[in-house]
C-alpha cells in the first residue's frame, strides 16, 4: 500500500522572520505550492490566523479534500494534523532554523496514509511522483517564493 512521506530541507538567502512570514500565511500557500488548490478558513486563533482550514489538492490522479487543523509555534515551527478527509491520515510541519547571517533552513515533514481506496490509486510511479511534489518539491518552492521578495498582506495595507 502506498505511503506518502518524507523529509526534505532547503537553504534559503532570507532571513528566519521573513521565511516564517510566509510559513505563517497558511491562506497565500496555495500561490507557491503546486497541487494544492484551494484553502478555506473554518476557525481562528485569537491572533486572527487561521487554525481549522479545509484544502483540496489536485495529486494529478484524483483531487483530495480534508480538514486540516494548524498548530503554530513561530518562528521556528508550523505543523498540522487532519482531522477529517478523504487520506486515512495526514501529518507534517515545517521546521524553521536560523543559520545566521540572513539566511535560514526550512525542513517539511510529512507523513500520509492515503487508506485502502486511494493507497490503490497511488502506487509505483505515481506514488513516487506524488512524493516528488508533495515532499521533496516543497522546500524549494518555499525557497524560490521567499527569495523572490514575498510581501506579508498586512504590509501592504494602509
Amino acid at each position: 500500500m502506498a505511503h506518502l512521506g518524507g523529509t526534505a530541507s532547503a537553504e534559503i538567502d532570507a532571513p528566519l522572520e521573513e521565511v516564517w512570514a510566509v510559513v505563517e500565511d497558511v491562506m497565500a500557500a496555495p500561490e507557491w505550492q503546486g497541487g494544492l488548490d484551494k484553502m478555506s478558513a473554518l476557525e481562528h486563533d485569537a491572533d486572527g490566523r487561521p487554525t481549522l482550514v479545509e484544502t483540496e489538492n489536485d495529486i494529478k490522479v484524483t483531487r483530495v479534500k480534508a480538514h486540516v487543523r494548524f498548530r503554530y509555534e513561530g518562528p521556528t515551527r508550523l505543523s498540522w494534523t487532519q482531522e477529517k478527509g478523504d487520506m486515512k491520515s495526514v501529518e507534517g510541519a515545517w521546521e524553521l532554523e536560523d543559520l545566521g547571517r540572513g539566511r535560514a533552513r526550512a525542513t517539511y515533514r510529512l507523513d500520509a496514509d492515503p487508506g485502502r481506496v486511494l493507497g490503490l490509486v497511488i502506487r509505483g510511479p505515481v506514488e513516487a511522483a506524488t512524493r516528488a511534489m508533495f515532499v521533496n518539491g516543497r522546500p524549494g518552492e518555499l525557497k524560490r517564493h521567499v527569495e523572490r521578495g514575498y510581501v506579508r498582506p498586512s504590509a501592504t495595507t494602509p
